[in-house]
């Protein structure tokens, strides 16, 4: 197996495709990176910004270059020694005409060769959609569509279609007959009975009448391409059909005005394999399952083999012909049965590095019998996040927030709330579903016989909002312990909630725990599974929409600390849990990703470390926060009663400043409409003045007007007078808390993953924020300025960059320096232990000391944290006259030289390494020990 020395991320998009790639192979070789870490490259949809909405499995997206492109940016990675990690997407694809297998389930039904690749309930309670696949894409309620003539009856070479703006849906072939018969009369009056045409045309008619279906499936298609050779001939060589085919689809086309002409058009949807309706109808009946609230992502049944065989087929080929070396699995929890895919997964692909995106609650842990090498790295990013939160500045926070919005605020109670709403806004025909299947199942038992589909639903809502993680992993081989303390927990905490349905919740507990009656059969057994295992992959999608997608953008006490699998409660945890989070990763998980920046993360990792720095000095900054309030409380409109932004959108607002503010000018006029368009896409997620379900634009219009003013770049603008000297403060504690964070992410147990362009300050936002082009030729010109100068001049080289900061280089460099020892000292990095050293001294909880080691090699990190108490704005935290007596215990057996591969300075002691020595020209250290 190769296992990366560091990855970097890429996201591929029509304008960055495989050729631009091409053209930073040797920057990335330069800096230290060993593996492309590639977004989703299998063709979607056209025009796709992000690749997740594949349309073919088995072909490279064109629009990157397609296959040729690959294979040459492939040869030309190997040349540097870079191998290749992909993201794949097993969970779901595009809902969608480009996509040729759900083309023919749609125009093929029960006798398509892809019945059975989607997760659709065919047999779904509801008659309207029993047989057919709902298909809610509709701007407006269906009756209004057709009657105002949006749905239109289309013929091609490819067939009969109903086509709906850009949305094509294929008529099934039993159906061409409605079209082709009507009125034939007219024709055989003009043609007469023995006209070439017309006798083609009737026995392509009774051709319609036999079309094979059932086991004849291969026969099927012969016959259905038979039909539309024979129509396009038709259509083609004969002006009297194709007119004929004209004014009969114009028939029932209809004409708006009058609904009576719609009947014929009616008529054939209603035999249709799919049952086009109103958007919003797909958030309260639904019978297929999406990628969580997303309609036009439809989810694959990925567990039969037959499936994962077929969409995995070009995938196994890439890693066969040793192109693709790793492989990164989208969404693992929504799979029916994510350690079956796993495992079927290491069997084809013995050697690949493997990495799955798993969001881990706090305290949770990764399945130990996975056969994977880890996450991509969200767990470790708020470990390491929190570390540069004061924890002792909890009390205060929540005092000054609380105080500044006027109310107190619970986030579990906000958690419970939201995850409620998501439930009956978005998830509520999923839930239904859900209750269906346990009704159909309780028929079955005389003590659940009388349970009401209202009692199992109000149930199933209980258990489902309760849920503490993202999912529980009980399969055919029972649940770990961990799963059933979960499911115990929630089980208790529903039946205090509700006590009214106590004999459901007993009734489901059996099914959550599979304690089975002794006279179950067999049959019996597996439908009990069946219905856990369905549940298990509705409670990631109710968690990702209910916290991390709403949650986190209402509770705002620190910005920094609402990302991707943090938890709201938490504020920072203490060097004790970060050392053991790491030791265990050392012994569990040595081959994990460490993440400090995704395409899905809620800020950048640089806008992160500012924010943070606010936790140090909270009466500083509530003073700052009443002041800017006062400034721009006339800048502010009243909408229906209340001022906006409101008080907790406001407070919001200015950490955002705080965190994203530019370091350059010239970025000031773009940072403006991207904090406005960042604003209206925070405020619709937390779905509280608006939401995109129902827009609020008077309320939206009035937050970015209000933004607008109070930044207008003018010298007399009184809140950036005050605001930036703070800002500025911020921003230099926030650059030492980065540097920090690098050095932590390149030499703690895992491998470090760099997303595109974090190489420099990343103070992006949320996607599509974090989806701008990259200036790669500034990077490299960077990179080759500190290589040389590194060599010829290395004090003067980090004298000039701790000068200016504010261009990046620093972060740059420092990236360049451990990447180089990464390599040097791989062993160490991959094999190594982690020891947690000894700190002494006066500001021993400001310094994050630690080994990598091996008997013949020792590496020790050292990353200073909370140090806007230490040294003032413009400072670095050098010398005697900020650390003093502050000392570090070097691992036993271990030489007294050390020389700093960040500096090449040597620093030696027996038993104790002074701090004062070893930070004196650069904010964080890495020490080797030298042996000779």
């Amino acid at each position: 197996m190769q296992i990366p020395v560091a990855t970097y991320r890429i996201q591929f998009n029509p304008e960055f495709g495989f050729a631009q790639t091409n053209d930073i192979a040797s920057y990335l070789a330069a800096l230290g990176i060993s593996e492309v870490y590639a977004s989703p490259i299998l063709t979607p949809r056209k025009g796709s910004t992000h690749g997740y909405d594949t349309v073919d499995t088995n072909s490279i997206n064109p629009e990157l270059g397609g296959m040729e492109s690959f294979e040459k940016l492939i040869e030309e990675l190997q040349l540097h020694n870079i191998g290749w990690v992909q993201d794949i997407v097993p969970n779901h694809m595009a809902f969608d005409c480009q996509n040729h297998i759900l083309v023919d389930v749609l125009e093929n039904g029960s006798d398509s060769q892809y019945h059975g690749f989607f997760d659709i309930d065919w047999n779904h309670p509801y008659e309207d959609i029993r047989g057919r696949v709902l298909a809610p894409f509709l701007g407006k309620f269906y009756g209004d569509c057709l009657e105002s003539g949006e749905l239109q009856l289309q013929y091609e070479q490819s067939g009969l279609t109903i086509n709906y703006y850009g949305l094509k849906y294929p008529i099934r072939i039993e159906s061409y007959s409605q079209v082709f018969t009507y009125d034939l009369e007219r024709l055989r009056k003009k043609l007469g009975r023995e006209h070439p045409a017309y006798i083609k045309l009737l026995g392509v008619l009774y051709a319609l009448k036999y079309v094979a279906s059932g086991d004849e499936a291969r026969e099927r298609y012969n016959q259905i391409s038979f039909v539309k050779r024979m129509l396009w001939e038709l259509w083609n060589d004969s002006p009297d059909v194709k007119q004929f085919i004209e004014e009969n689809i114009k028939v029932f086309n209809g004409e708006s005005g009058n609904p009576e002409s719609f009947n014929l058009l009616e008529s054939l949807l209603g035999e249709q394999f799919f049952r086009l309706s109103y958007w919003k109808v797909g958030n309260e009946e639904l019978n297929y399952r999406r990628f969580f609230t997303v309609n036009d992502l439809i989810s694959l049944r990925i567990e039969e083999e037959k499936v994962f065989d077929t969409t995995h087929a070009l995938i196994f080929q890439l890693v066969e012909e040793k192109k693709v070396t790793g492989l990164r699995i989208d969404h693992i929890d929504g799979l029916y049965d994510p350690a079956q895919y796993l495992n079927r997964l290491r069997e084809k692909v013995p050697e690949v590095y493997l990495v799955v995106e798993k969001i881990l609650e706090p305290q949770e842990e990764l399945p130990l019998n996975w056969p994977i090498q880890g996450t991509t790295g969200y767990d470790f990013l708020n470990q390491v996040n929190n570390i540069f939160c004061q924890q002792s500045s909890e009390d205060e926070f929540n005092a000054i927030y609380q105080a500044f919005i006027k109310k107190a605020v619970s986030p579990q109670q906000l958690i419970d709330e939201n995850k409620r709403l998501i439930i009956g806004k978005h998830l509520a025909g999923d839930i239904d579903n859900l209750a269906h299947l346990l009704k159909q199942i309780s028929y079955r038992y005389r003590y659940a016989s009388d349970f009401t589909m209202y009692g199992l639903k109000a149930a199933l809502v209980e258990i489902m909002a309760l849920f503490p993680v993202y999912r529980t992993y009980i399969d055919s081989n029972g649940a770990s312990s961990s799963d059933r303390e979960y499911m115990g927990q929630v089980i208790n905490q529903a039946k205090k909630n509700i006590p009214n349905f106590l004999n459901e919740l007993a009734f489901i507990e059996k099914f959550l725990l599979l304690e089975f009656d002794e006279n179950l059969t067999e049959e019996d057994q597996n439908q009990w599974l069946h219905f856990l295992m369905r549940l298990q992959q509705f409670t990631g999608p109710l968690m990702a929409k209910g916290v991390e997608d709403t949650v986190l953008y209402i509770y705002n006490r620190l910005l920094s600390l609402n990302e991707v699998g943090s938890h709201p409660e938490h504020f920072g945890i203490s060097l004790e849990d970060f050392h053991h989070y790491n030791q265990e990763r050392s012994g569990q998980w040595p081959h994990v990703m460490n993440a400090t920046a995704t395409h899905d993360t809620k800020r950048g990792e640089d806008v992160r470390a500012r924010i943070n720095v606010l936790s140090e000095i909270p009466q500083e900054w509530e003073k700052h926060l009443k002041e800017w309030r006062e400034i721009n409380a006339g800048e502010k409109e009243c909408v229906s009663g209340r001022d906006v932004p409101t008080p907790n959108d406001e407070y919001f607002f200015y950490q955002t400043l705080i965190g994203a503010f530019p370091f350059e000018k010239d970025e000031y006029p773009t940072f403006v409409e991207r904090i406005k368009e960042y604003v209206i896409k925070a405020i619709r997620e937390a779905k509280v003045h608006t939401a995109w379900l129902k827009p609020d634009s008077v309320y939206e219009d009035a937050f970015t007007q209000f933004a607008q003013r109070v930044l207008k770049d003018t010298e007399d603008n009184p809140f950036l007078q005050a605001f930036l000297p703070f800002q500025r403060k911020i921003q230099h504690y926030g650059i030492l808390n980065s540097l920090s964070q690098t050095l932590l992410k390149v030499t703690v147990p895992g491998l470090p993953d760099f997303y595109q362009g974090t190489e420099l300050w990343d103070l992006s936002l949320v996607d599509p924020d974090n989806r701008r082009p990259v200036d790669f030729q500034s990077r490299q010109k960077y990179l080759e300025e500190i290589k040389t100068r590194s060599e010829s001049d290395s004090d003067g080289l980090i004298a000039e960059l701790l000068q200016n900061p504010e261009n990046g280089k620093i972060k740059l460099f420092l990236i360049y320096k451990l990447l180089q020892a990464r390599k040097e000292y791989l062993d160490v990095f991959q094999r190594g232990g982690y020891e947690k050293l000894t700190v002494a001294g006066s500001l021993k909880t400001h310094i994050v000391g630690f080994a990598r080691e091996l008997p013949e090699q020792k590496i020790i990190a050292i990353a200073p944290r909370l140090l806007s108490s230490l040294i003032g704005e413009g400072e670095y935290p050098f010398g005697e006259q900020v650390w003093q007596e502050t000392r570090i215990i070097p691992p036993a057996d271990s030489t007294p030289v050390w020389r700093d591969i960040i500096t090449g300075q040597t620093v030696e002691g027996e038993d104790t390494l002074w701090i004062r020595d070893i930070l004196q020209k650069f904010p964080v250290a890495l020490l080797v020990n030298v042996q000779d």
